[in-house]
């Protein structure tokens, strides 16, 4: 690039070097651009430029002396970058033509050779900006001058004061006012004092201790905490018990993955527990770290743990009058089944992936012995075949039966195969015959046509085994949507399969172990030891196939549970469980569920079709870490023995030596004294109970505390079928009632596309760098915890809400916003004192009036968001406030602030509504970002007495300002005049704004405003009337229109004419309104102190750059007076 010394190119360089240096120094000069340094930069950027592949002839000129060894690299070489700060030679590539590079300034050619050229051109430059340089200080040295004869002045400018920094540097402050709370025992005063609203309660459902926590438990607490707080500074007596779910699967698979093969296979039940409940304190001790770093208030150093003996006799006791009631029982029933862990799961314990296939197979079965009369008459006695479809083939050995819709049309089709030739006469859904048609590759002939009914008592050869197994009648479940309409039944398989298998009292059969290998009881040697989920799948296809019954296999792409902690799929299995019945439960459980408010109200409807729908509840788990069902069996024929005396005694146990007395005694101390005699024919009962009728008894441990049922439940989405449901079930069945009178839900946090965060994605957001800031600080630089929860307050938790870098700088944008406004108001109340300060409403100007009703409305509108826990709204409402706030009434008190006497009229009462604002913007704000609200509080001037309280969240709520108790939202005439009179200020900016782009005019206060309204139309006049009301305010120094439109003269078509066309700058007019604006230059001279143009500048001796009124003001300032009056 850098080919000659008068190349302009070269000599921006060298202005840019200069720069540089002149900045890096300050304000002190820089030093000058020397040649060695030239010389050096010179070959670096010969060098990162490839000037091996410049040709030009200038490169002959003599050197700038020799430089040291290594300054010059040859000149076929770049630069490359080995770490930060550190850089390298490296080849350069050939010339465009191939060829190698043409120069080198290496060797004994001289370093100097080249360099010296480009070093002439640099020098250029720098002299240049030199030049340029000294033209500017010069003149900057004169604008110094002019500003230093100014400075008499400027002690007279009541500049903002303030402690409360602009920026957060939230991970400094966050902690220190949450030392400050803890010092001050905030929350215990809360907790404790006298609630003049009664009680709220909102119990805390508990996440699993089982790991770091992500953005949803970030999500769930904030929400939490955030309606704690309002709740709390409301006058509500508000006692939060956080939990945690400390058993089940979860837990004990963490541990177990930290230890290798061997130790696990040693390790006994007792050890796992031990392991498992350290695992599990270790991680309730991190995790409340986290909520509390979040700015979350709780009863943190008396939480509800699942494992605590209370806790565990606690949830016996609702086991017992279960028991008693009826409500739990012990069956062989098909129950999801996890073979990856080896243990029964509910339906809350699943999840469904879209992208599941299975290898699906459509099968014939062969009909054998007499056919049914009715059946008879309508095909003939012709063999018959019944044909099924199935996602899962290995469930062939374990079919019973062929199950049919009794009042769904089906027909007895002349099949004929094209790729075999075959013809079979087979049963079929009338309404499937053309989709299988296609499907199958066959060609058909309608024999006869008849309703389900027509097929019972038909029978058929089962395909593995040879047994002749029943057509029998099914339901509803049965339908035309896809397969054959005719439903392979397996009852140790299947929901639907078992409810039919014991209406025709079916064998169960279900023969496959706890890893899902069949047993010998599959009844086919060559099956024995295959895999479910792996190879007998493929050995079943191969028997139908071998045996002539297969019509197709084909992959089939659709939901399938899996287990939601191994990720693997599960399958449906037969075994010994114990169960709570919903069926005796059901009508009063959706009886109580009617009384249920749901926030928000579409999730009415979403409980009651799955209570409506829901089977029985398997509670019992093949796993050591949980509660055991204290059940003992017979060592004869394992008959169980479970009474609510034998519950009652095992809880009482359990209540002081917690449960790993199950492990520990013998079953001897375990059965009660009526019991003991045949101890010896029992054994312990291994299970363990459901973690979700750990975490579903939660309400029975905290309602002496809080009472039940209690307010609130807030929780995702997914427990309307997990924890919401549990505790609903166990409620109803002890209490009779639900342990809640509202449940709120909120969605799932999503990436900024909408997707679900996942590792393999890379999308997982952490709220810690959030928090603290992330590894890439300019991705996620530490915002601290006041935005993460301005996050939550701003999204629509209603449903799934979305999360990223750029989301959440905008969010910190607006918490900036926020922590600004705060600042101007703290800042300008520096020298104000309530108590003697402070101006009634009445007395004060109308702007200020208008001011007051703004924020009282949206203060109300706010407190009403809260009220409905719709925090998106109440942010919206604040953050829409607070920019209407800084660009109408902070431009506007400007003056009024720095300028007016320190005890005017004008001053003083812009400081009490100021003062009122912050006080109560600090309030509004501490259910959300409390540590800014309480930093605000602590900013505020004044003792903890003179705030009234020493936190803001023991100072309640919003307050009235002085004078307007009992009078909040009413309308005042100025206040409504001025508000009509807004409309005026935005037609009058419209036109400066044309006369700032003409460059007419820079400031507002350059200019004259002239305002003219139409005589004629309802709007017109109704501002005629506002601008006479405002005319009329005693408080001219504030109320007239000069100062509501930011000029420095103003005046209305009723008081003087219009600028002449020689003056006119520019005019904007509102048709709406019926207003004109015009623009002119201003009379006078601008004021040095308040910019404003007067004619007074100039015509007083002592202050010949002052307008009158600041000279007052200066006089005053400087005799020390400062009485109370008006500027």
């Amino acid at each position: 690039i850098f080919c000659r010394p008068d190349d302009p190119r070269v000599r921006r360089w060298g202005v840019m070097m200069d720069r540089l240096g002149s900045a890096g120094g300050g304000r002190a000069a820089a030093p000058a651009l020397t040649a060695a340094a030239v010389a050096a930069a010179a070959a670096t950027a010969a060098a990162a430029c490839h000037l091996g592949s410049c040709s030009s002839p200038a490169w002959s000129v003599a050197a700038l002396g020799a430089p040291r060894a290594g300054d010059l690299r040859p000149l076929g070489t770049s630069l490359r970058s080995d770490a930060p700060g550190r850089f390298s030679a490296a080849a350069a590539p050939p010339g465009a033509d191939g060829a190698e590079p043409r120069a080198s300034l290496g060797g004994g050619q001289g370093a100097a050779v080249l360099v010296g050229s480009l070093a002439a051109g640099l020098l250029a430059g720098a002299a240049e900006s030199r030049r340029r340089r000294g033209g500017a200080t010069a003149r900057g040295a004169k604008k110094d001058k002019e500003k230093k004869q100014g400075t008499a002045y400027t002690d007279t400018v009541l500049l903002p004061q303030t402690a409360f920094d602009l920026r957060a540097n939230a991970t400094k402050r966050e902690p220190e006012i949450q030392e400050f709370w803890a010092s001050k025992n905030v929350y215990t005063q809360l907790r404790e004092r006298e609630a003049p609203m009664g009680r709220f309660s909102l119990h805390d459902g508990p996440p699993y201790a089982n790991g770091s926590l992500h953005m949803g438990h970030a999500l769930n607490k904030i929400l939490k905490d955030a309606i704690n707080k309002f709740k709390a500074m409301q006058g509500y007596k508000v006692k939060y018990i956080p939990g945690w779910d400390c058993h089940g699967l979860p837990i004990e698979l963490k541990v177990l993955q930290n230890m290798k093969a061997s130790e696990r296979e040693s390790l006994t039940p007792l050890q796992l527990r031990a392991k498992a409940a350290s695992f599990a304190r270790e991680t309730v001790g991190e995790q409340r770290q986290s909520f509390e770093r979040y700015g979350v208030w709780g009863e943190f150093d008396n939480p509800y743990l699942t494992l605590l003996p209370k806790y565990e006799a606690k949830q016996l006791g609702i086991f017992e009058e279960m028991v008693r009631g009826g409500h739990i029982y012990r069956g062989r029933k098909p129950v999801y089944w996890s073979p990856s862990t080896r243990t029964a799961l509910a339906e809350s314990e699943l999840e469904y992936p879209e992208d599941h296939v299975s290898k699906s197979i459509y099968v014939s079965f062969r009909c054998t012995g007499e056919i049914p009369a009715a059946l008879k008459d309508l095909v003939g006695s012709d063999a018959l075949e019944v044909a099924i479809w199935t996602t899962t083939p290995w469930t062939i050995p374990a079919n019973r039966a062929v199950a049919v819709n009794p009042i769904l049309q089906y027909a007895v089709v002349k099949a004929t195969f094209a790729e075999t030739g075959t013809t079979r006469r087979m049963v079929v859904a009338t309404d499937l015959v053309g989709a299988l048609e296609g499907l199958l590759g066959m060609t058909t002939e309608l024999v006869a046509t008849f309703k389900g009914g027509v097929l019972e008592g038909l029978r058929y050869e089962h395909p593995i085994t040879g047994v002749v197994t029943p057509v029998v009648m099914g339901g509803e479940y049965i339908t035309t949507e896809s397969g054959t309409g005719l439903v392979h039944t397996a009852p140790g398989h299947g929901a639907d399969d078992f409810v039919v298998g014991m209406k025709y009292g079916l064998e169960v059969a279900a023969p496959v172990d706890a890893k899902g290998d069949f047993t010998d009881e599959v009844g086919l040697a060559s099956l024995v030891g295959a895999n479910v989920l792996k190879d007998a799948n493929d050995k079943v296809i191969e028997l139908l196939k071998e045996r002539g019954t297969l019509l197709l296999v084909y992959p089939y792409k659709h939901k399938y549970p899996y287990d939601w902690r191994s990720k693997q799929p599960v399958i449906w299995r037969a075994t010994p469980q114990w169960f709570a019945s919903i069926d005796g439960l059901r009508e009063k459980v959706l009886g109580a569920v009617n009384k249920v408010t749901f926030i928000p109200e579409s999730y009415a409807n979403r409980m009651r079709p799955m209570i409506e729908g829901r089977s029985d509840w398997c509670i019992s788990r093949q796993r050591s870490w949980g509660v055991p069902i204290p059940a003992f069996y017979r060592k004869d024929n394992n008959e169980a023995l479970l009474t609510p005396e034998i519950i009652r005694h095992v809880r009482d146990i359990v209540a002081e030596r917690g449960t790993n007395a199950w492990y520990e005694l013998s079953i001897g101390e375990l059965l009660p004294e009526e019991y003991r005699a045949d101890a010896e024919l029992y054994e312990k009962g291994m299970d363990t109970m459901d973690v979700w009728f750990d975490s579903g008894s939660s309400w029975a441990y905290v309602e002496d505390e809080i009472g039940s049922p209690v307010d609130l439940y807030l929780e995702g989405q997914d427990q309307h079928r997990g924890w919401f449901q549990s505790s609903l079930i166990t409620s109803v069945a002890v209490r009779g009632q639900a342990p809640y009178k509202a449940v709120m839900t909120h969605g799932f946090c999503v990436d900024e596309n909408g997707r679900k965060m996942s590792k393999s994605i890379g999308n997982v957001i952490d709220p810690r760098d959030i928090i603290e800031g992330g590894k890439d600080l300019k991705k996620f630089p530490p915002y601290g915890a006041d935005t993460l929860r301005l996050w939550v307050a701003s999204v629509d938790y209603t449903g799934d809400v979305a999360i990223s870098p750029e989301i959440m700088a905008n969010i910190a944008k607006n918490a900036a916003m926020i922590r600004n406004r705060a600042r101007f108001m703290l800042g300008n109340v520096f020298d104000f004192e309530p108590k003697s300060h402070a101006a009634s409403f009445d007395s004060l100007p109308m702007l200020d009036r208008h001011i007051v009703c703004e924020a009282e409305a949206a203060f109300q509108e706010i407190s009403e968001s809260y009220n409905a826990y719709a925090f998106g709204k109440a942010t919206k409402a604040l953050i829409a406030f607070l920019q209407e706030l800084s660009s109408l009434y902070f431009e506007l008190a400007k003056d009024r602030l720095y300028i007016s006497s320190p005890n005017s009229m004008r001053r003083r009462s812009c400081q009490s509504v100021l003062r009122w604002l912050a006080e109560n913007l600090a309030r509004v704000l501490g259910p959300v970002t409390c540590h800014m609200a309480e930093d605000i509080w602590q900013a505020l001037p004044g003792t903890a007495a003179d705030k009234g309280a020493e936190s803001v969240f023991l100072a309640g709520w919003v307050t009235a300002y002085p004078g307007r108790e009992g009078r909040v939202g009413s309308t005042n005439e100025g206040a409504e005049a001025y508000r009509n009179i807004l409309k005026v200020r935005e037609t009058c900016n419209l036109a400066l704004e044309k006369v700032r782009k003409a460059g007419d005019l820079g400031l507002s206060f350059e200019a004259r405003a002239h305002v003219a309204v139409a005589s004629e139309g309802e709007a017109a006049l109704s501002l005629r009337r506002s601008l006479e009301v405002v005319a009329a305010s005693p408080h001219q120094d504030v109320d007239s229109l000069r100062w509501l439109l930011g000029v420095s003269q103003a005046d209305t078509d009723a008081s003087a004419p219009a600028p002449a066309a020689g003056e006119l700058l520019a005019a904007e007019a509102n048709e709406e309104s019926g207003v004109t604006v015009s623009v002119a230059r201003a009379a006078g001279t601008k004021c040095e102190r308040c910019y404003i143009h007067c004619s007074t500048v100039g015509t007083l001796e002592a202050h010949k750059p002052l307008c009158a009124r600041c000279a007052a003001v200066v006089d005053e300032w400087r005799a020390g007076q400062g009485q109370l009056q008006a500027a």
